[in-house]
């Protein structure tokens, strides 16, 4: 049987000797491809296509494109491609043969296919457009066709660098193509290391105004580089360079669909590939300012809102300095941050009580999304008027007092309506009434969680612990209220204290657990929650509740996990800052106790005196001492009796005592006077024994 004319043992047919000139400009001539194409048959006959068998047919056809494609004339080559392509796109039997796909892809040289990409990013020339949309065209069949995995070869995603440049020379119909190969390529996590290594990508940005799907690239092609580029400096370097390269192509617009895509890219982006000194972080935010002065659309308050919370948890300092202050220069009776805080409480207050109804709905997810962003704009901007009010500086002052006064009005009155939601929200998933307690409930489901109502009007996929919207609502809610001297919301939020504890009873079990189910949105409540004691526990209804729903044992347990012999080396800072402020709490509850410690109490001693405290104390410095701080309250508060019964605690408390005042906590003027306390007090309990 004869040899397939590629297959010839008398010529060089491999890509590497046809492409022995890669960079060259390919010689090829103008050529139409026949509609009737003749075929040379095994024997050397002619035989016309319409004569022929159909299987026969095809057969010569593929072997007549695999014989062009491997040619070493360009011009045959390009007719190759040519027939290739009219063939694939008006054979659907074929388009659906995995093994004649590959075989067909095998034969196309990627250098050939580079020449014409090149050839075709030039500005002008005979037949360029033409090379370069039959090169696009022929990469975009194969990409639809071939199986997930060949896509991850370097036959194509070595072809991205070159069609990141063709983008700016193409016509529409084959930037539309091209645009949609790189959205496939790199949604694989190879093409997304191609694409960063490309390194300058201006040329996509610089047509992301008319084409949305260059958005989409640059989202896609970062969040896969993350796990796949092994020098992540390179991947922030492309992130910044085309941020720029973004807000100057957007510059004229409304600039809707770029901010939409920084704040979608933030929120998910690790923290170690984003720029850590934005130049274009004032132009973006120039963008959010003029949505927000321009009568927005939902769509534009959805994007001005989620992105300002992303740029503020991104980039905490100055994103603050840029959404909430003004010009020196300029004067506004109702400056930007007015305006804006204002428009988000509106959003908030009118939403909140349609929650609800939205739990099951489609759309919930981005309803939900933009109203946590909302609460946590607002987290921020509080933070940012304590800080302010602290500097005592006029000068970064957002806004005027009256101005100030009517925002802190609607701040409480969108603060009351959380408090509203928050207690059916958790109603709904869980107390099935507000006050239930536990072992009242009935009707229960068992899960991991433990035991829980089934309540039909709860989200069928995500519960409150779980929904990110509580969590920022909670944080917003327990910020306002530490800081507002607000009696009335005071009360009202005091009736969330089961809430509170079951939420920081969940967190602590989460963190802890290895056995979590992966389908379960980890949230740590516990930080906001011990804000918000800080303004509960000094009122006697905040104290009587907070005992009353275990809260005592729910934060002693938690403070003993800091202490555990289990936790490695010494608290992390984020660990000892909690423990700081559960001992905080905790001390609030034992200094207003008028009958004594009581003995369930004393379970935190026996934990701090089997406590193997870190030899690096001085990170940890102010934890170790608020512990100490808070066994020297019990004790004192402990009757003779129970004191004896735990001497020998109170004589390894004592070591660690000693042991502190050895690391040098003293020679720190913002402790020295509380280790001297300690010090002076546990003398005092061990002399009465």
């Amino acid at each position: 049987m004869a040899a397939e004319p590629f297959e010839s043992a008398d010529r060089d047919t491999s890509h590497e000797a046809l492409d022995a000139h890669p960079a060259e400009t390919p010689n090829v001539q103008p050529v139409k491809v026949p509609d009737d194409l003749s075929e040379k048959a095994p024997d050397g006959q002619n035989v016309k296509a319409s004569d022929a068998h159909p299987m026969s047919q095809d057969a010569a056809t593929i072997a007549r494109i695999k014989s062009l494609l491997q040619a070493k004339d360009d011009t045959q080559r390009f007719v190759g491609l040519a027939l290739l392509k009219s063939v694939l796109d008006n054979t659907p039997e074929l388009r659906a043969d995995e093994s004649t796909i590959k075989q067909l892809w095998a034969s196309v040289s990627p250098r050939f296919l580079d020449r014409l990409i090149a050839t075709g990013s030039q500005p002008s020339g005979n037949n360029v457009r033409e090379m370069l949309g039959l090169a696009v065209s022929v990469i975009y069949t194969f990409t639809a066709l071939v199986p997930e995995a060949m896509r991850a070869e370097e036959e194509f995603t070595d072809r991205i660098p070159g069609l990141v440049k063709a983008v700016l020379y193409s016509s529409d119909a084959t930037t539309e193509s091209l645009l949609k190969v790189l959205h496939t390529l790199v949604s694989i996590p190879e093409g997304a290391k191609a694409f960063v290594e490309a390194g300058d990508v201006s040329s996509l940005a610089e047509i992301a105004p008319s084409h949305a799907a260059v958005l989409d690239i640059f989202l896609f092609a970062w969040l896969n580089g993350m796990a796949s580029v092994v020098e992540k400096h390179v991947l922030v370097l492309q992130v910044a360079s085309t941020m720029q390269s973004l807000v100057s192509a957007f510059t004229g617009t409304d600039g809707v669909t770029l901010v939409q895509f920084v704040g979608t890219f933030l929120r998910q982006a690790d923290p170690t590939i984003v720029p850590h000194e934005p130049q274009w972080l004032n132009a973006l935010v120039k963008f959010i300012r003029k949505l927000v002065t321009s009568r927005p659309n939902a769509a534009a308050r959805a994007a001005y809102t989620k992105t300002a919370a992303s740029l503020l948890q991104a980039y905490p300092c100055q994103a603050a300095k840029a959404l909430f202050t003004e010009d020196s220069r300029e004067h506004h009776d109702k400056p930007f941050a007015y305006l804006f805080i204002n428009l988000l409480l509106i959003d908030i207050r009118s939403s909140a009580p349609a929650l609800l109804q939205q739990l099951n709905q489609p759309d919930y997810v981005e309803f939900s999304t933009r109203l946590a962003s909302a609460f946590d704009v607002i987290s921020f901007f509080i933070g940012y008027l304590v800080r302010c009010l602290e500097d005592d500086s006029v000068e970064t002052f957002p806004m005027s007092p009256d101005s100030l006064l009517k925002l802190r009005k609607g701040i409480s009155e969108a603060m009351s309506i959380t408090v509203e939601y928050l207690r059916d929200r958790w109603d709904a998933t869980f107390a099935g009434a507000m006050g239930l307690h536990p072992d009242a409930r009935t009707s229960n489901a068992e899960t991991w969680t433990g035991s829980h109502p089934t309540l039909a009007w709860d989200s069928l996929v995500r519960s409150a612990d779980e929904d990110p919207l509580m969590l920022s609502a909670v944080r917003a809610l327990a910020l306002w209220l530490r800081e507002d001297d607000n009696e009335t919301l005071r009360q009202e939020v005091t009736g969330l204290m089961d809430m509170f504890m079951e939420l920081y009873q969940s967190s602590s079990r989460d963190s802890s657990s290895s056995s979590v189910s992966s389908d379960k949105m980890l949230l740590d409540f516990r930080s906001p929650i011990l804000v918000g004691l800080e303004a509960l526990l000094p009122t006697p209804e905040g104290r009587d509740l907070f005992l009353r729903h275990d809260g005592w044992k729910i934060l002693t347990n938690d403070l003993a996990s800091l202490l555990s012999p289990c936790a490695k080396g010494a608290p992390s800072a984020e660990d000892a800052a909690r423990g700081i402020e559960i001992v905080r709490a905790l001390l609030s509850v034992a200094e207003q106790v008028s009958s004594g410690t009581p003995e369930e109490w004393m379970d935190i001693i026996t934990a701090v005196a089997a406590w193997d405290v870190p030899t690096q104390l001085v990170p940890v410095a102010e934890f170790c001492l608020s512990v100490l701080q808070l066994c020297c309250t019990l004790l004192v508060g402990a009757s003779p009796g129970m004191r004896h019964r735990y001497r020998q605690s109170m004589g390894a408390i004592n070591g660690i005592v000693k042991q502190v005042r050895r690391c040098g906590v003293v020679e720190d003027a913002s402790l020295s006077e509380a280790m001297a306390d300690v010090t002076n007090t546990m003398d005092h309990i061990l002399r009465g024994l």
